[in-house]
C-alpha cells in the first residue's frame, strides 16, 4: 500500500465521506413517512462506502481490501438506483443536489475501479 498512512489519506475514502454529506442534506428534504424507508436505505448504503474502504484497508492485504472495495462500488450502484426511485417517486426537491450526487458517484465508481485494478496487479 506504499506511502499511505491511513486510510483517511485514500481519495477514494474522501471521495466517500462527501458523498455520504450530499446524501444527508439530499434527503433532508424528503417527505415525513421516508424517515425510516428509502432515506434510512439512502443513508445507511452512503454510509458503507467509505466504511469498507476503512475495513478493507484495516484488513492489511490487497486480497481483502479489493473484495471491500467491491463491496463499496455495490454500495454505489444501491445509492444511484435508489436515487433514481426517489427521483421518479418526486421526492428529491433539488435537481442540482441530485446531478451532483450522481457525478461524484460515477467517479467514486472508476476511482475505486482504479485503484482495485493497482491492488490486483
Amino acid at each position: 500500500m506504499g506511502e499511505i498512512k491511513s486510510y483517511k489519506d485514500l481519495l477514494i475514502w474522501q471521495k466517500g465521506i462527501k458523498i455520504v454529506c450530499l446524501v444527508y442534506q439530499l434527503v433532508k428534504s424528503f417527505p415525513q413517512e421516508e424517515l425510516y424507508a428509502l432515506s434510512s436505505q439512502l443513508k445507511r448504503a452512503s454510509v458503507s462506502i467509505p466504511s469498507n474502504i476503512a475495513e478493507g484497508y484495516g484488513r492489511n492485504t490487497d486480497k481483502s481490501f479489493s473484495h471491500f472495495l467491491d463491496i463499496s462500488r455495490g454500495s454505489l450502484f444501491e445509492i444511484e438506483t435508489q436515487l433514481v426511485i426517489a427521483n421518479e417517486l418526486g421526492f428529491i426537491t433539488s435537481k442540482t443536489l441530485y446531478t451532483e450526487i450522481l457525478s461524484q458517484i460515477e467517479e467514486e465508481s472508476k476511482m475505486i475501479n482504479a485503484f482495485s485494478k493497482t491492488l490486483k496487479n
